[in-house]
């Protein structure tokens, strides 16, 4: 029972430091007024390119629709959205990226590739592609 309780003690520990050290470290090389979680959200819209609504957004991050209310909000209030009414149904809204959102989304993704470039530099490309299947397994089991 202590080795199963050191063994995720430590696994938890790493996941969690590591989550926080990845935030801080894009936040610092994000465009200034970006949020990790604005560029998460174009990043998002940019590859699908489709309209969304705000609670399909939420539940691909996992976060309630309140949380990404006032990111969409701050979006929109940049220019980097468009939010419209559901013409089928009034109470919904639909979600789009702007012209505007696609450079800003450009442009954060030009700050952050450096910084993955380096990861993969020192690391190593397979050795990364070979933990992603990891993690993608962790993270649908906590699903």
């Amino acid at each position: 029972m202590d080795s199963e309780n050191s063994l995720a003690v430590s696994l938890f520990g790493e996941i969690l430091a590591l989550d926080q050290l990845v935030r801080a470290r894009l936040a610092k090389v994000l465009p200034k007024g970006m949020e990790l979680s604005h560029f998460s959200v174009l990043n998002q819209l940019s590859h699908t390119k489709i309209e969304r609504t705000p609670a399909q957004i939420a539940k691909s991050f996992r976060v309630t629709r309140g949380a990404i209310t006032n990111t969409l909000n701050k979006l929109e209030l940049s220019g980097y959205i468009h939010i419209r009414p559901d013409w089928d149904d009034a109470r919904r809204k639909m979600v789009s990226i702007s012209p505007a959102g696609i450079v800003a989304r450009n442009n954060a993704l030009a700050a952050v590739t450096p910084i993955i470039n380096q990861l993969i530099s020192e690391m190593g490309e397979e050795r990364l592609r070979a933990i992603v299947p990891i993690l993608r397994d962790l993270r649908q089991k906590f699903e």
